[in-house]
């Protein structure tokens, strides 16, 4: 049986069996919903009181509910047996904390009774996935932007830089901006992510996003109920933050601006190695005219070495930003597992849950 990967994010969980260059088989809501004894929803009157959220910006937070998650996705979706179970390999996020690593191990050693496990960081995953050991990642994730240089293979932490804003601020900033201009409706959330999806886009550049401020094409979106929202310069907004944090209310340098600096951190003899092989993962990055926005930033950027982005080879499966780390965990599983370079039970038993520091880094 083949190892099944895993990457969960805060949004969407990737699973499946470990096929390279096919797309994971299971990409589902990691968002949960709270259900009655009798499988009905409970009477609440806010939708959000009947979720729970096990992945709060990248780190596993409820345990339990990660449990059940798990337990859906490898016996429900996957068709693991009971007493039969296989191997794993976890997509780690940047700058996971000991403590979560450690009660991974055990959750899946002692509850799922795994034959043997692996964790690699979503970063080094991501460039597997596009064919280097070296580079940057830029990831655009639901709660936070990983921002990591990897050299041979290896994350280098010290330069590496996690920014507490993701596609979830971009959905609060949609909705806040698009409430002004709609005073008389009121929009849930999730309406509010959909219409994101659908309508926010990067402006070329900084003069034409002021541009947009002044005279933007009017766009008429009719919403389930029948009431009509219009979308104006809103669109241009939620992707205009990214390069200028300050519209989120944040003293901070723009996404390009931000990478340079970090890779300036790192040895100069590197610097190019990293820069020239620049990944952008995550749902955010496929937005409208962000990839086209973010080369433009890189070639007005100081640095004499100017980031360029590498493209995903043609035989990849389509919209790989998405779960790049997934694939890039695909391609290792094929490695790790036959090779006997993972946690194996006994690995488990004699040293406990801290055998994840010593044999995943």
């Amino acid at each position: 049986m083949e190892a099944v990967v895993i990457d969960a994010g805060s949004k969407l969980l990737k699973a499946g069996f470990a096929i390279p260059d096919q797309a994971p088989s299971m990409i589902i809501p990691t968002q949960m919903k709270i259900m009655n004894e009798d499988a009905t929803l409970p009477d609440s009157p806010s939708q959000q009181a009947n979720t729970v959220d096990p992945v709060v910006r990248g780190f596993i937070k409820d345990w339990d509910a990660m449990e059940d998650l798990l337990h859906h996705v490898l016996y429900d979706g996957l068709g693991w047996e009971i007493s039969n179970e296989g191997q794993i390999l976890f997509a780690d996020p940047l700058l996971t904390p000991k403590a979560v690593k450690e009660q991974l191990v055990q959750l899946l050693f002692e509850t799922f009774n795994v034959s043997g496990f692996y964790a690699s960081e979503q970063a080094v995953l991501s460039l597997y996935a596009v064919g280097r050991i070296s580079g940057c990642t830029v990831d655009i994730g639901h709660g936070k932007i990983d921002i990591a240089p990897v050299i041979e293979g290896a994350v280098q932490h010290v330069a590496s830089k996690r920014i507490e804003i993701g596609g979830a601020d971009l959905t609060k900033l949609f909705a806040q901006e698009l409430a002004k201009s709609n005073p008389l409706i009121k929009l849930d959330i999730s309406e509010v992510e959909k219409l994101k999806d659908q309508y926010a886009c990067c402006a070329e550049d900084e003069i034409a996003y002021e541009k947009t401020l002044q005279s933007c094409n009017e766009e008429q979106h009719t919403l389930p109920d029948g009431q009509v929202i219009s979308i104006k310069r809103e669109r241009y907004t939620v992707g205009e933050a990214l390069f200028q944090p300050s519209i989120l209310g944040l003293e901070a340098h723009g996404l390009v601006e931000q990478l340079v600096r970090i890779i300036s951190t790192v040895s100069s003899e590197n610097h190019r190695q990293l820069l020239e092989n620049t990944v952008l993962c995550g749902g955010t990055v496929s937005m409208t005219g962000f990839e086209e926005r973010f080369q433009k930033e890189a070639s007005l950027c100081s640095s004499s070495i100017r980031p360029s982005l590498v493209k995903a080879p043609e035989y990849m499966p389509e919209n790989l930003s998405m779960y790049s780390a997934w694939v890039g965990g695909a391609i290792l599983a094929k490695v790790v597992f036959p090779q006997n370079q993972h946690i194996t039970k006994a690995d488990y038993d004699e040293s406990g849950p801290s055998v994840v520091h010593r044999k995943c880094f």
